[in-house]
């Protein structure tokens, strides 16, 4: 099995290469992942209301989730980013 893998170490470059291209044929756009480009409205709208950096928006994000989490409000978070459209 280890055979196989040296035989061809660019098979997973290759792969990779394929997935990047089939998500920006989709219209998606590489932030910290692929994102649709409605999800990518929404990222701009954030940086440019905060003034907030990459790094910044995913670190607030994820405190906005988990304290939503610990206080039993997800679903209370979910209904305002439907009922906004967001």
């Amino acid at each position: 099995m280890a055979d196989k893998k040296k035989q061809n170490p660019s098979a997973n470059a290759e792969k990779q290469r394929r997935f990047r291209e089939r998500q920006k044929q989709a219209g998606k756009k590489l932030v910290r992942g692929y994102v649709t480009p409605e999800a990518m409205e929404c990222y701009d709208d954030i940086r440019e209301k905060t003034g907030w950096s990459d790094s910044e928006v995913l670190s607030n994000s994820l405190r906005v989730i988990y304290a939503a989490y610990r206080c039993g409000q997800i679903k209370l978070l979910n209904e305002w980013l439907k009922n906004h459209r967001r």
